[in-house]
């Protein structure tokens, strides 16, 4: 397999219910991990776009939440269909999506 060009990692972080730092699963993480799955198998983006699920990136605030590299870029409080535009604008087209990404201040 070749190197691929981008690395998805999705916060699948949970944490129990009440806890004061919330969690990326509460927020619902499972749909967007899921709909990144869906979206790389039915465009067979597999050679260009790595995907993995990881513990806490930090900004549980903002969650659910996506780190792609190599740029580093953080995207945050995504909902389902932010994912076909994270695909298209950033990770096939090269733009990062601005109003997605977590403030610079935070990450």
């Amino acid at each position: 397999m070749p190197r691929p060009e981008k690395h998805v990692f999705v916060c699948t972080q949970n944490r129990p219910q009440g806890h004061p730092r919330g969690s990326c699963a509460s927020s619902g993480c499972a749909e967007i991990m899921n709909e990144f799955m869906n979206e790389i198998q039915a465009r067979n983006l597999f050679e260009k776009i790595a995907l993995t699920n990881t513990g806490c990136m930090g900004p549980c605030m903002m969650g659910p939440s996506v780190l792609v590299y190599p740029e580093g870029i953080m995207y945050g409080k995504l909902k389902k269909d932010d994912v076909k535009t994270i695909i298209e604008q950033h990770l096939l087209g090269g733009e990062p999506v601005a109003e997605l990404m977590v403030p610079a201040e935070i990450w």
